[in-house]
């Protein structure tokens, strides 16, 4: 379940599985885009610097993904705890949805994506939530890949909501304490019209889920890279579905 890929040593692309072995490709993967400040640093540069570029390489994912048939590409933007940041820093992070999707929202639209957002929308600044806003709006009728951005998300947040909601429609009798079960606890989450992740990829070497998911990923499988964000590329992104492929999902069977 928990392994760390490199770069292949031929420099190709693992092939992508014929229409007949789409059963292959996860329906849903989720990223924790990791190491923009780290790239930015190693080059000398300030850490927004890093944040930027990774943002380009949204786009490229984005497009590989729908490309092959992903169904749900979840990419962990802003987490709650990332307000702890400098706040150059996180008002540059509060920019970003502003300035990625001014530019690319056409491209999404002509590529039948459908943009959502998972995460608390208190404290996001106005502009933030325009941006995001008229994405979803503007896109709301397409079919294609779902790009869920999880902005100001944390797992655990979004937990205790789902606990206190559930606790009001039981206390208000519409629903049962003996009803409750792992399909009720799921319709209560931010993820409820989603299936759970297939496949998390984590780039930059680090190996923790940092209050990402934690319902969700209960049976994904589960992808590291040493790679930093912003130099992951189409090519790592296809190492990580083929890695995916190779593994044999029981979900506690034999």
């Amino acid at each position: 379940m928990f392994e760390k890929f490199t770069s292949w040593k031929k420099d190709k692309v693992p092939n992508v599985p014929k229409e007949n072995e789409s059963m292959s490709i996860p329906h849903h993967v989720a990223i924790i885009m990791d190491g923009n400040g780290r790239w930015a640093k190693q080059k000398g540069l300030p850490r927004v610097a890093g944040h930027r570029e990774g943002m380009k390489v949204v786009n490229k994912i984005v497009k590989k993904a729908n490309d092959i048939g992903v169904k749900v590409l979840t990419l962990y933007a802003f987490s709650t705890e990332n307000w702890k940041r400098p706040k150059p820093e996180v008002e540059f992070l509060m920019k970003l949805p502003e300035l990625y999707l001014d530019k690319e929202l056409p491209k999404l639209v002509e590529q039948n994506v459908k943009v959502q957002l998972m995460g608390r929308r208190e404290n996001l600044p106005e502009h933030t939530l325009r941006a995001v806003d008229t994405a979803i709006e503007q896109t709301k009728q397409n079919t294609g890949l779902i790009l869920n951005f999880a902005l100001n998300y944390g797992s655990r947040a979004e937990i205790i909501d789902a606990v206190q909601s559930i606790a009001k429609d039981v206390e208000a009798g519409v629903i049962s304490h003996e009803s409750i079960d792992e399909s009720v606890i799921a319709s209560y989450l931010m993820t409820k019209e989603l299936p759970d992740p297939d496949l998390l990829i984590r780039t930059s070497g680090e190996m923790r889920l940092s209050n990402f998911m934690l319902w969700q990923l209960a049976y994904s499988e589960f992808c590291f890279t040493d790679v930093l964000w912003p130099d992951f590329s189409e090519k790592h992104f296809m190492e990580a579905i083929h890695m995916y492929q190779q593994r044999a999902r029981r979900y506690g069977g034999v």
